[in-house]
């Protein structure tokens, strides 16, 4: 409808701008019949004038009207209807080959007293009038009937797409999570905003599930403990009779209920991590100084437990992330290796640079991770058969998961042949000569 407007403005506009052209042309040349008239007059008389009047006049498609009359009022030549006293100009009706005609005329009085007009055919310009205005017209029609055409068929076409998405909505609404925005691949703002939904769909979906696997895992892992606590209340209240069982007994159950606090508290922090809070609070981050420090902690634990770690990290190994979280996540790797491993362990700590990656490697030689259940040891309270017996809730990699993707980085579990090498990609930042510090060779 803009549109259609704007062209019937536009028609009016041409449509004026062409009469009016036409109509100063006309009185162009109806001036300029007059002036020859009137030197006619002035210089051969009126005699002369009348005769060149009569030749001038004629019946073809350019010829002009004119009027000689006498000061006294008499028709002397000419066809054009008598003007009495009136002059200048005048829209009279004069008789042409094929009936009335409409014709414009100028009425002048020469000096002696002889008055002309002279005219030109009005119907010329109301022709072409009429032809701009059909085409104008046609042009209209024609925009209406495409214009209403297309807006009919992208509005279809739209309403299809928000269509498709509002049954998406609905049938996740009704509990169906799998249910995706189709994409046509044209790449436009619909397909762009499918593509983001779907994404965000993706992560709702994932989180959901991370929650229903979290709740399941606690509702199994968690009963056996929780179980375990209250029997020993029962049993204390039944059978310790002496104040030291009672303590024995209150110590042992304080010991059930710090670990399920752990547990908790682990758990607590993958949800947060999963959630995506910690991301607003990203900065750079020195992972050189991160990964010195934790190798230096914990080497002199490690050697009092009969195992060694060895630690080779490149310096200037810069991030964007959250420094707390890479600082979890490799201590939760270490102590992975320490404590899942026998004694005699030889654990070793890599940091390089590789490109614009910064690649972090926690290996040994212990007995490693099965490769069937390699991927299974990132989920929550998956632990090994031989783990079992030893202080853990199994959710220590999940949160090493967790971190890993919050930062957008890869994780990848491999066989060292012997042991298990977990390695860890990230993205790198270009890191100042005043901030870069001499590697850390070794610590043990």
């Amino acid at each position: 409808m803009l549109f259609t407007a704007s062209a019937v403005i536009l028609g009016v506009a041409v449509c004026w701008m062409t009469h009016a052209s036409l109509t100063q042309q006309l009185e162009g040349r109806v001036r300029a019949a007059g002036g020859h008239f009137a030197e006619l007059d002035r210089t051969e008389g009126i005699g002369g004038l009348i005769a060149h009047a009569r030749a001038f006049g004629g019946n073809g498609p350019e010829a002009l009207d004119y009027l000689v009359q006498s000061p006294a009022g008499r028709r002397l030549a000419g066809q054009l209807p008598m003007v009495g006293g009136r002059r200048g100009w005048l829209r009279l009706n004069a008789d042409g080959a094929d009936g009335p005609k409409p014709v414009l005329a100028y009425v002048q009085q020469l000096p002696d007293g002889v008055v002309i007009a002279v005219g030109d055919d009005l119907r010329r310009v109301r022709r072409a009038d009429d032809a701009v205005l059909r085409a104008f017209a046609l042009s209209i029609a024609g925009t209406l009937l495409l214009g209403g055409a297309g807006g009919i068929w992208l509005s279809r076409l739209f309403l299809h797409r928000v269509d498709a998405m509002s049954r998406t909505a609905e049938a996740i609404i009704d509990g169906d999570l799998s249910q995706r925005i189709p994409l046509r691949g044209t790449r436009d703002d619909l397909d762009r905003l499918a593509d983001t939904l779907n994404r965000m769909l993706d992560r709702m979906q994932k989180l959901l599930t991370s929650v229903r696997e979290a709740s399941n895992n606690i509702a199994h892992d968690l009963r056996t403990p929780l179980s375990r606590l209250r029997q020993r209340l029962e049993d204390a209240r039944e059978h310790a009779g002496s104040p030291a069982a009672q303590d024995q007994a209150v110590e042992a159950a304080k010991v059930e209920v710090d670990a399920l606090l752990s547990t908790f508290a682990a758990l607590l922090r993958i949800a947060e991590v999963e959630a995506g809070a910690q991301r607003a609070a990203f900065c750079r981050v020195d992972l050189t100084s991160v990964v010195a420090t934790v190798a230096e902690a914990f080497a002199p634990s490690a050697e009092e437990e009969g195992r060694s770690l060895a630690a080779n990290v490149a310096s200037g190994v810069v991030v964007h992330g959250d420094r707390e979280l890479l600082t979890q996540m490799l201590v939760n790797l270490v102590e992975n290796a320490l404590r899942h491993t026998p004694c005699g362990t030889a654990v070793r700590l890599s940091l390089r640079r590789q490109g614009r990656q910064a690649v972090l490697v926690v290996q040994d030689n212990g007995p490693g991770i099965p490769v069937a259940e390699q991927e299974q040891v990132l989920r929550r309270f998956h632990r090994l058969d031989r783990s079992r017996t030893t202080p853990g809730s199994g959710l220590g990699l999940s949160l090493v998961a967790a971190v890993v993707e919050l930062h957008g980085a890869v994780l990848r579990l491999e066989d060292a042949q012997p042991g298990l090498r977990v390695r860890v990609v990230l993205a790198s930042m270009a890191e100042s000569a005043a901030t870069i510090e001499e590697p850390v060779r070794s610590a043990a």
